[in-house]
This record gives C-alpha cells, structure tokens and sequence, in this order.
C-alpha cells in the first residue's frame, strides 16, 4: 500500500504538486551554489555568518556599498560565468577519450 502511495506521489501532476517539486528542485539548486563556491566549508557551516553575508550583498545591491549596484551585478556575474566555464572546461579536459 505504501508503495502504490509513494508511487503515486511521485507522479502528482496536480498544479500546486508539479510547483512545489520545481520550487524545490530551484531551492536545491541554490543551495548547490552555496556549496559550489565554498562557503560552506570557509564559514564552517555557520549559517548566521551566510545569512549575514547574503543580507550584506543585498544591501549593497540595493545601493547601501560604494559601487552602483549595476557595477556589483555585472563583476558578480562575470565572476561567476568564469568560474562555471573553468567548471565545464575542467570537465571536458577530464572526460576519457
């Protein structure tokens, strides 16, 4: 009986059912790049510290820090847009021939 509910579950295509996987699924995915970029390890899993780190980059993006926001935006992206093409390029160098 519970696996024709797990089953079932699994293949729910109500609405709010199929939302809720792909909230999920992009709450996950953030949460990957906080792994990805290293913060979990540098801060020591201290969640008070990302939160204050991500509330700190919030407030800068909403005009609190020296540089317009525009200019923190485009560094932060073009940092990150490096780093997920030396991501790709390292794993196409380590894929078998």
């Amino acid at each position: 009986m519970a696996r024709v509910e797990a089953a079932r579950a699994r293949g729910d295509a109500r609405d709010w059912a199929v939302e809720r996987r792909a909230r999920t699924r992009h709450l996950i995915e953030l949460g990957g790049l906080v792994h990805k970029a290293g913060l979990v390890e540098l801060l020591e899993d201290d969640r008070a510290t990302l939160l204050g780190l991500l509330l700190a980059a919030v407030g800068q993006l909403r005009g609190g820090g020296d540089e317009p926001p525009e200019v923190l935006r485009a560094r932060w992206r073009h940092t990150g847009l490096r780093a997920f093409q030396a991501e790709r390029e390292a794993a196409e160098g380590a894929a078998p021939p």
